[in-house]
Parts: C-alpha cells; sequence; structure tokens
C-alpha cells in the first residue's frame, strides 16, 4: 500500500502513533497537537506538507469535543483573537512557503523555545487580559501558525492569566479551529494542499476519536493547579525537544 507524502510503512505507523499521542494531549490541554506532531514528524521528514494534514485533524477533532465545551468558551476573546489573526495570516504563510525545511524547524524551535521561556520565569499578568492583548495576541498566533505553532502562542498568553482550566481548554480548542480555518485556504492558495493532503487526512481521522477520548477523560480528573502546571510542563517539554532537534 502507498501512502503519501513517499512514506514508508514503518513512518506511517510511527506518525499514526505519534497522532493518537497528540490527540490524547489535545483532549486533555486544548492544545499542542500541531506542535506535537511537527515535532515528531520532523524527525522523520519534512514536516511542512503535513501542516495542512495536521490542521485539518484539529478542526476535526473539535467536531468530536463540541458537545462538552461550548458553554465554556470565552466568545469574546475567541472573536477577537481571530481578528487578529486574519491580519497576520496571509502574509506568514506567503513567507514561509518559500522557505526550506531546516528553516522551518529553526523557526519552530525558536517561538517554542522563547514562549515557555516566558513561562518557566513565572511570568503572570495576575489578572485577566482585555480585548487590547487578545488582538495582539491574535496577530501573534497567526504569525505563528504558519509554522503551525499558533496554539501555543495563545496558550502561553491565557497560562499567564487567572482563567478557569475549562474555560482556557474551552476557548483554545475554538480559537484554534478558527485559526486553522483561517489558514487552511491561504496554504492552499501557495500550493500546500493537494491530493496527497487529502488521503493523509483520510487515514488520520480513524486514530483521532480514540486520542481525544482517552484526553478528555484525564481533564475531567485533574484539579485546577495541575491543569496550569501541566501547561506550562507541555511547553516545557517542546521547547526543548525542538532546540534539542534543530543543534543536534
Amino acid at each position: 500500500m502507498d501512502l503519501p507524502f513517499d512514506l514508508t510503512l514503518a513512518q506511517g505507523l510511527y506518525l499514526a502513533v505519534a497522532l493518537v499521542a497528540a490527540a490524547i494531549i489535545r483532549g486533555l490541554s486544548g492544545f499542542g497537537f500541531s506542535a506535537i506532531i511537527i515535532l515528531l514528524a520532523s524527525l522523520i521528514t519534512n514536516p511542512l506538507p503535513l501542516i495542512p494534514v495536521i490542521f485539518a485533524c484539529e478542526i476535526g477533532m473539535t467536531a468530536f469535543q463540541a458537545r462538552g465545551i461550548i458553554p465554556h468558551v470565552a466568545w469574546r476573546k475567541v472573536m477577537v483573537l481571530l481578528l487578529g489573526s486574519a491580519i497576520a495570516v496571509f502574509p506568514s504563510v506567503a513567507l514561509m512557503s518559500r522557505l526550506d525545511p531546516d528553516q522551518v524547524r529553526i523557526i519552530i524551535a525558536t517561538l517554542i523555545f522563547f514562549l515557555s521561556l516566558l513561562l518557566l520565569s513565572g511570568f503572570s499578568f495576575g489578572r485577566v487580559i482585555g480585548s487590547g492583548g487578545s488582538f495582539v495576541t491574535g496577530i501573534a498566533a497567526g504569525m505563528a501558525n504558519s509554522a503551525g505553532v499558533g496554539g501555543l502562542v495563545s496558550a502561553a498568553y491565557f497560562a499567564a492569566q487567572p482563567i478557569e482550566a475549562k474555560v482556557f481548554r474551552a476557548t483554545m480548542i475554538v480559537f484554534l479551529t478558527g485559526l486553522d480555518l483561517l489558514t487552511l485556504p491561504v496554504m492552499g492558495s501557495h500550493g500546500l494542499i493537494g491530493p496527497e493532503s487529502y488521503e493523509a487526512i483520510i487515514f488520520a481521522f480513524p486514530l483521532l476519536g480514540l486520542g481525544i477520548w482517552i484526553g478528555s477523560i484525564g481533564f475531567n480528573r485533574i484539579s485546577q493547579p495541575n491543569f496550569r502546571r501541566l501547561v506550562i510542563l507541555l511547553l516545557t517539554l517542546l521547547s526543548i525537544f525542538n532546540v534539542a532537534k534543530v543543534l543536534l
């Protein structure tokens, strides 16, 4: 059986396991799926063609989670974040489509590393930030999403505020879905989506439900303080692994 993007059977199985693991993290925290898959995929192949597939998977996972998250979404924040993202998505995707795989990996590693350092420093706004901060964060997330890590920007922003875990997770899921919906057409216009992308999506979708189900069970059992620690730990580990991948 031929796999998309000239993947071998071993590579395909590896990515399938990575997909389920990343979906579990997404079900638990509301973010991290794209960054994890891109990181793991970059160990064996060029991750750039996979980014549209990953975004489509994120959109599909929201359908699995929609019923449980809708009451907890901070809709005003989502709208303002998306407004900022809409400004940044087109120019950043245009730039990213012209870079080589090593440059993409360096950008991803650098973004995650500095976001993680910010949270590890103990930085906190000490209050819930208004629309101005959300708008600026949306611009930054739109730029970062061309490299598949827009969720980490917004996760760092929310983690620095006293926001309830259910609101954090639900708002992140809805925002990332909207951000991916903004980004996919732009990627398509730059030739980053093709027949192999759709084939990969078909392979990936059956695995998502399992991961989301397991992750959601974990979220229902975690406390507010532990949830925040999980978010910071996840960002830290992603930054370390990404920087190590670039340097080694």
